[in-house]
């Protein structure tokens, strides 16, 4: 109690005008703020397709017991190629009115639309072409998206940070060098943009069970972008001279 009470003392018996001076003198302490970027590539290990049954009715329980019909038949051939790990779910749903617009008149109802989207997550990414044949097959007419991912994204983030943060280091240094100066220590680190790109692969959507029992669906998969920017500012110092021998 006694040393933080002395210490306290000292402060208050040094001048306003020198004070302000050392705070002044603290605030302009040279540094140089840097920024890294890393871009890395990973194999994906994971794949979802978005698997789309649409159908039409004049009225609206037909419409929707068609949609059920055929997703039903999806659903069955669409289970027997996954395995484990892999699972499907729906994604939406949706039965909407279609109106015809006469001139000079009112909006008329023509008909319904049942949309039924269906969501395949598989691990195997050796099946991604037969998942999408099989389905169009068995009465899916729309694929809706393709996207390869990486089931642990943590680790590839981790790796680009490490990365993007030792450039900006180097950059920091590089610069310090080039004016003679050196990196003293590190006085604010910061993240900035972290990504992890999923590859989307654009797919034609309409009934395709024709083309589709021609020819099998080719798929690849190639390599997603994980990207990573991190901010640092160090504080510049004198570069020690070099002794003599």
């Amino acid at each position: 109690m006694k040393t933080w009470f002395t210490a306290i003392c000292l402060l208050l018996a040094i001048p306003n005008g020198a004070l302000s001076q050392e705070q002044e003198r603290s605030r302009r302490t040279p540094s140089v703020t840097a920024t890294g970027e890393a871009v890395i590539t990973a194999e994906p290990d994971q794949a979802e397709i978005d698997i789309g049954v649409v159908t039409q009715a004049r009225n609206a329980p037909d419409a929707a017991r068609e949609n059920a019909e055929k997703l039903a038949r999806v659903m069955a051939e669409v289970k027997k190629l996954l395995g484990k790990g892999d699972e499907v779910k729906t994604a939406s749903y949706s039965l909407h009115p279609n109106y015809r617009y006469p001139q000079g008149g009112k909006p008329e109802i023509t008909g319904y639309t049942a949309t039924n989207i269906l969501r395949i997550k598989t691990v195997n990414l050796t099946n991604v072409g037969k998942l999408i044949d099989v389905s169009m097959q068995a009465g899916a007419n729309a694929i809706n998206r393709l996207a390869f991912m990486l089931k642990d994204e943590h680790a590839a983030q981790l790796q680009a940070l490490r990365l993007a943060s030792q450039r900006a280091q180097d950059k920091a240094e590089e610069i310090a060098a080039a004016l003679g100066l050196k990196i003293t220590r590190i006085l604010a680190v910061s993240e900035g943009e972290h990504a992890v790109r999923p590859l989307t692969m654009p797919l034609a959507r309409g009934a395709q069970r024709d083309a589709v029992a021609a020819a099998p669906t080719p798929v690849e998969a190639g390599t997603i972008e994980v990207r990573s920017t991190v901010t640092l500012t160090g504080e510049l110092g004198a570069r020690q001279a070099a002794t003599q021998p």
